[in-house]
């Protein structure tokens, strides 16, 4: 059982801007020790700095890019080499590709950076985490996840097709978790359409995400993981979906427990894991 009481450890992926940061900032400000991860160093030391005048601490900084295994499996070894414990695993890092983008590994860019990467990182750290919190989207459904070819996405390629079918393996993943290591809490949510860097690279949709008025803040879409990272487990339900902390009920075949295991099998084979 999770000590609710001690300072806790929070790794945080995705962390160098938008909710992952937002997150970092509001438990640092609680007492919890975070750790963050990101893609970009110079980001990264930002994110630090923002971190150290909002709470005091320093956190601990470690880079990794989900668009490539590898870097995934040398943070998986770094984590481990540094701490026995993390008490908390937010899988929190995402990319959408407007335009089809294979990956250095053979993969569709979303369905890498969004659920291989992850899932790898969390099966690599699996006996150190206590609790798993992941962000998804509604988004997942307009997901069409095939278990049998994980890069169907890039045939007649649709960017938000493809970022909500890795969204649905999300999903997914977090059901499949709940069931195969009921030791571990497992949650994931929906942190509602946020003003973020998401698709940074596209000026158009960069453009609509800095000034759209309805988009939520950073802070306001980390509210939940923030919840999730800290409520009570015995008030949450394993692999369940939360959106503004209340559980939501996704679309079926985002918590079809044969499709999950579909998926971790498939998802297995692809990072070179045993199912």
């Amino acid at each position: 059982m999770e000590d609710l009481t001690e300072r806790r450890r929070v790794v945080i992926t995705g962390a160098s801007s938008g909710i992952g940061l937002a997150a970092a900032v509001a438990l640092a400000r609680r007492g919890d020790e975070v750790v963050l991860v990101g893609r970009d160093p110079a980001r990264l030391t930002a994110a630090a700095d923002r971190v150290r005048r909002a709470s005091g601490r320093s956190p601990e900084l470690f880079r990794a890019d989900f668009a490539v295994l590898d870097d995934v499996r040398r943070l998986a070894e770094n984590l481990r080499s540094a701490y026995d414990r993390i008490d908390v695993l937010a899988n929190n890092a995402g990319a959408i590709a407007l335009e089809p983008v294979v990956t250095v590994d053979g993969f569709e860019l979303s369905i890498q950076a969004n659920h291989l990467a992850p899932f790898l990182l969390t099966n690599l750290l699996a006996d150190r985490v206590g609790r798993i919190v992941g962000t998804a989207s509604d988004m997942h459904r307009a997901g069409a996840l095939d278990p049998d070819d994980l890069n169907a996405s890039l045939r007649r390629y649709r960017a938000f097709r493809a970022y909500g079918t890795s969204k649905q393996a999300n999903i997914l993943f977090t059901v499949a978790v709940a069931e195969r290591w009921p030791h571990l809490s497992a949650y994931a949510f929906h942190p509602g359409v946020v003003r973020t860097r998401f698709a940074a690279d596209n000026r158009v949709v960069a453009f609509g995400m800095r000034f759209a008025p309805f988009l939520r803040s950073p802070e306001r879409g980390a509210e939940t993981l923030v919840w999730l990272a800290t409520e009570d487990p015995a008030r949450l339900v394993p692999g369940g979906y939360y959106h503004d902390r209340r559980r939501q009920r996704p679309r079926r075949t985002a918590t079809d427990p044969a499709l999950a295991d579909r998926l971790w099998a498939a998802s297995a084979r692809a990072v070179g894991l045993d199912a």
